[in-house]
Formats: structure tokens, sequence, C-alpha cells
């Protein structure tokens, strides 16, 4: 949610004020102490608060807050710039019917006032603890997985397609698995790919997501299991061939959509006449006749099944306390039997208040949403998933919606980033990357991220996130103006808190010259992630970019020396020729710098340093 993740960044950034030599002496002290009240009590009323009221107003007044603190630190720190941007912010606050921003003593009033107004609404609506969302945030800093994805009901598609796996027949086979989404066909594909007697039958396994919009090259280095390259997609096919020749392999393409993407990756699979067999998950039922092959279909669970997965999910071994079992089977029946809502929504009842009322409101919920005829079937449901998340979470699992869809998040960086974006609430006895790694696992938890591999310390290194819990994120996220994803109308972008500008946009859509002149109708936007080939807005608030490319020597510097409020700078990509003596140089007018991550070519032993400056 805007507003809670709007309030503990602005009280983050008044502790950080608070405790700075240079600029705690230049704030009103009382004034700062005042607001410092003001905002704790309204973030206290927004995680107690389930009902949505005032959150707009109070998002907006936190923004304001943001906007004056962060401009007079730009003003102190690099003295000439604060005109412009106060002006900037002045013509905003005009545009959105709002007196000038400009004056602390003006955002403090306007914190004063929703603060009476929520007294008022506290009075009214009365405290009502059996429907505060609950948390069991785990205070420990190893995430723990729980193994392969729970698989109930297709234990014979399982067998049937272990058998199409080690069967006689010594030609290339492809087997096809259709369904639709969330019905369960990468977790069927998962389970025979880890199943011990493929482990020993094949000789290479690998493993490839190719989703709506694809890159032939980013799929031929993970079927490579390489990260970067700088030789072309037909030599890296060639080396594809070449590792497969002569070879009993399995591949796994998940999630395909086209024909054409096949088309692609499968001229460089080589028939060995050995056995090698290619397994694709596909909701596409034209994608799958394609393949001339018999396929795997899954169906919706029936009512027992969907029990079985249920108590899986949100009693483990206990089972189903007897009271409760007539209300939950009334709402997994709302499910219509498909695994994807169903492990959603038995994680969220399961972390739950186990109470016939607190179960009884539930239902209500999912069928007032399901009768609202707004939304899919199945995104209505997985949505009360994130209405009773605790308003910590809200913005953690919103944030899921700047990666694209299928992509491997590397938890480490994800971290990172939820701390830059100050979502992460501190507490004496953890550090912020603890408690992200707690909010994460809690996530991981509800089944709304997947984790998706560990690494040598046996905590979750890479996770991801399933399509149609991201299109929930970027959805609601929307809404909230919590994200915004550049489209073809760019409505609303000037007032962007956070901008994501894909690779993919840019190539379908926009030249970069294009996407440029949009951006420099943002000027307080915060998070920039782009693949725009290291230029930038003249923006002096930013405090997170993240470019889907390397460093360019030309404009690296000029980043480095115009954020001043820059928290987390990544170039995701390969950089060459890094200028390391001249960021060196110029880090130091980054007052509130955390994290900068740069993948540099240097000559030596080692061909690829990440520089990462951390600075918690």
């Amino acid at each position: 949610m805007a507003a809670y993740a709007a309030l503990v960044s602005l009280v983050t950034i008044i502790e950080q004020i608070k405790n700075h030599p240079r600029l705690s002496i230049s704030f009103d002290k009382k004034q700062i102490e005042s607001l410092g009240e003001k905002v704790g009590f309204l973030l206290q009323f927004i995680e107690n608060n389930t009902h949505g009221v005032l959150e707009s107003r109070i998002a907006y007044a936190a923004y304001a807050a943001e906007d004056v603190i962060e401009s007079h630190v730009v003003d102190q720190i690099k003295p000439g710039i604060r005109t412009k941007v106060a002006k900037i912010i002045h013509s905003m606050r005009l545009k959105k019917k709002w007196v000038s921003m400009l004056d602390l003593r003006d955002v403090i009033q306007d914190m004063d006032s929703i603060k009476k107004m929520a007294l008022e609404l506290k009075d009214e609506i009365g405290s009502n603890d059996d429907m505060q969302p609950t948390s069991t945030t785990s205070s420990s800093t190893t995430l723990v997985t729980t193994g392969k994805n729970t698989m109930v009901g297709f234990d014979e598609q399982l067998l049937q397609l272990l058998d199409k796996l080690t069967g006689q027949r010594s030609n290339r086979q492809v087997i096809p698995i259709v369904g639709m989404g969330g019905i369960g066909k990468t977790t069927l594909a998962q389970n025979a790919y880890e199943h011990s007697l493929i482990v020993h039958h094949f000789d290479i396994r690998t493993w490839v997501t190719i989703s709506q919009k694809y890159n032939v090259k980013e799929l031929l280095l993970q079927l490579l299991s390489e990260k970067n390259s700088q030789i072309d997609e037909q030599l890296l096919g060639q080396k594809l061939h070449k590792m497969l020749w002569g070879r009993r392999y399995l591949i796994v393409i998940d999630d395909i959509w086209s024909i054409e993407a096949w088309e692609e990756v499968s001229r460089f699979f080589p028939e060995n006449n050995n056995g090698s067999r290619i397994v694709v998950t596909t909701r596409i039922s034209n994608v799958a006749i394609h393949f001339d092959s018999t396929c795997i279909e899954l169906n919706f669970l029936d009512e027992d099944k969907s029990w079985k997965l249920f108590c899986q999910k949100a009693f483990d071994q206990v089972g189903c306390p007897s009271e409760l079992k007539d209300i939950g089977k009334e709402i997994i029946n709302k499910c219509k039997g498909l695994p994807l809502s169903i492990c959603v929504i038995g994680a969220l009842l399961g972390r739950s208040n186990r109470t016939q009322k607190y179960w009884k409101n539930i239902a209500k919920d999912l069928t007032s949403i399901l009768n609202s005829g707004e939304d899919e079937n199945c995104l209505s449901i997985l949505s009360l998933s994130y209405t009773y998340l605790p308003a910590h979470l809200k913005p953690c699992f919103l944030y899921m919606g700047i990666f694209p869809e299928d992509r491997k998040i590397f938890v480490s960086r994800l971290i990172k980033l939820w701390v830059a974006e100050g979502f992460i609430k501190s507490n004496q006895s953890q550090s912020w990357e603890e408690i992200a790694r707690g909010y994460l696992s809690d996530l991981i938890d509800r089944n709304l991220v997947l984790n998706h591999r560990l690494g040598s310390n046996g905590r979750i290194k890479i996770c991801k996130i399933h399509d149609l819990l991201r299109d929930l994120c970027l959805k609601v996220a929307h809404k909230e103006e919590f994200i915004c994803v550049m489209e073809d109308t760019q409505r609303g972008i000037e007032s962007g808190r956070r901008i994501v500008c894909n690779e993919n946009f840019l190539t379908a859509n926009y030249h970069e010259s294009r996407a440029l002149h949009t951006l420099q109708l943002a000027p307080l936007t915060r998070t920039l992630v782009t693949s725009i080939d290291g230029r930038l807005p003249k923006n002096r608030l930013l405090r997170v970019m993240s470019f889907n490319k390397g460093a360019r020597k030309k404009y690296l510097c000029r980043h480095i020396i115009d954020q001043v409020n820059m928290r987390y700078l990544a170039y995701n990509k390969l950089t060459r020729s890094f200028p390391a003596d001249k960021l060196s140089s110029s880090i130091d007018v980054l007052w509130n710098l955390q994290t900068i991550i740069i993948t540099a070519e240097t000559r030596g032993l080692f061909p690829h340093i990440v520089f990462n400056f951390l600075i918690f």
C-alpha cells in the first residue's frame, strides 16, 4: 500500500536527518519533532486500519513532506539546485490542487488535519482485533525452503510424464503439458525434472522459461546456464548444439506462448536418436497441438483433491479443526479447483485467526468480489490474499511488479531495493537486511512469491513470482499509483514516484529519445527502472536507479554527482572500461548511499568484478 510505504520511508528520512551532523542543524528541530510525532501516529493508524480510509490523503501528505525535506537536502549539499527543484514541486502541487508545500509548516498543518480526521474515524469504526490481518514474520535471518512445490491430484499425470521421458523410443520427442494459468503445469514439470529417476536417466538437464515477451539471446544463455556473453545469437546457438550433441538431454521449455518462440530455439536441438526429450508447458492449446504429440492435459481439481491441497497448505500435518470444516469447504469451492488459488487462500487462512467469525468474513468478502463481475475469477480470488496481507508486506509484494514476467530475481538485490525504497520499518534488534529477509520469508510462506533456487549457504538465492500474481501486483500498483509502467498512453506519469521503462517497451513502441522526453515530465520520480542507454531525465530527487544496461563512461559520473539523494545505483549488464578512479572521487556527494552495483570488465585473473558498496 502506498500510504504505509510513504510513511515508513518518511520516518526513516526524519531519523537520518536527526542523526546527520550537517543536515540536522539545517532544519528547525521543533518542526522535525512535530512532523515525526504526527507521522508516527498515522503509521500506527495505517497498520491497524484495514478499511482503506484516508490512505490516498495520507500518501500524498507523506510524499509532500519527502519532497520538501529532500529538496532542502539538495540545496544544502549542492547549492543552486533548490530554486529549480522548488519551482517544480510548487507547480506539481498546484496541479493537484494542493497549496504550496515549500514550507514545512504547511506540511505539518496538513498532517495535523489528517490526524484529527483519523482520530474521529478511529472512534467511529472502533477496534476490531478479530479482523486484523495476522503476521507471523520470522525474526530469523535464514529463509527456509519447503522443497518441491506441493502437488496434489496429478499423480497419474506425473507417472504418465515419467513414462514418456524414460520410454524406449530413441527418437527425440516433444511432450506438451497444457492447461490454464495456475493449474500446475510448472509444478508437474518441476516434480518430474527433479525426480531421482530422471536425474540419473539423462546426461544433461536444462530449463528455460520463455513467456509472452522474450529475447532469443537470453533464452540461449538460460539453456547454456550462462549469465553474459558478447557473442551473437547464432554463435550461442552453435555452442548449445555442440553441448547437446551426442548426449541424452532433457530440456524443459516453460510457459511458451507462440510457435515462433519454439522455432527460434529448437533449431539448435540436435536429433541424437538416443532418447532425448523436450517438455513444453503452455496455456495455449493451438501451441500444444503444433508438436503433433499426445498432450498431457491438466484439468481442475475435484472437491476432494481441492480440500486435500487446501489442508496441506493451511494446516500441514495437523488437519482442519472440525468447527472450521464447513466454512472452509465453502471458501475452497469458490476457487473452482484451480491449484494456485487454493494454495494462496490456504496460506492466507493458515496464517490467520482460526475462528469461525474471521473465516466467515473472508468467505463474505470473497463472495462480494466474485459477484462484482469486475475481474476474472482467479484474479478476484488472488486479490483477497493482497487485501488480507499485513500492511508492512503490501508494498514489498506490489514491488515485485517492477520485474519482467518470469524473471529470476536475486534475493540479495531484491532486499537491497526494498531497503533503498524505504519499505523496511526498523527495530532495535535487527538490521534492515534481516527484517527484509523475514518479510520475504513471509511472502514465500503465503505462496505469493516462489522459492526458485537455494544458495550454498542454504538460504534462498533466487525467487520468482507467478505471472498471475505479477498481474495482480501491476493492477493494484497502478490503481494505488504505486508503480507507473510506461505503456502506449502515458497519462499520469508526471506524478509517478516509481517508473518502469523496460526493454520490450522500448523495442515495440518507443524510440529512446521519445521515452526520455516522456520521463522529463516526471520530475518528482524517486525510482527509475529502465533499459535506456545511460541518459537520464534532469531529476535531482532520484533515490533508486536500476539500468538494464552496462555503465557508460560518458554518463556514469554525472549519474553519481547529480543524484544527491541516491541510495541504490545498479548497472545490470557488463560494463567495459570502468572508470573506477572517477567513481571514487565523486561518491562522497551521495549523503545517503547504500548500494552501487557495477559488473565491470577488468584485466587480470578475474575478468568480471561486481563493485558492490554497502552502507547499511
